[in-house]
């Protein structure tokens, strides 16, 4: 499947253009002749783990994190645990997220 792509150039002069393309689809944007960004919508990125680096993180959420992959590294090591197949583990954590975020308050 082939992106809309656009020099830097371009998408500086045609930027209203270059929003709207974006809406529709990914862009890539080139410098040089070489890709250097991907422009896509606020819808699409909703759909991504963009807004969760964009987000406040609670206070000690690096470290706690730290410790929850290293145990769990330990526990597949350890044969405790099985690893899912990449979509099956992104359907669980989208399960997940979507379950926090009904119960957050409106």
């Amino acid at each position: 499947m082939a992106m809309k792509v656009m020099s830097a150039r371009e998408a500086k002069n045609r930027f209203g253009e270059f929003l709207d393309a974006a809406r529709r689809e990914p862009v890539v944007v080139t410098k040089n002749d070489r890709p250097v960004a991907i422009m896509i919508s606020i819808e699409d990125a909703a759909d991504t783990l963009l807004p969760e680096l964009f987000m406040d993180k609670e206070p000690g959420y690096d470290k706690w994190l730290s410790r929850k992959v290293t145990k769990t590294l330990a526990r597949v090591d350890a044969r405790k645990t099985g690893l899912h197949e990449h979509a099956d583990a992104m359907a669980l954590v989208k399960k997940r997220l979507e379950a926090r975020l009904s119960r957050k308050p409106a």
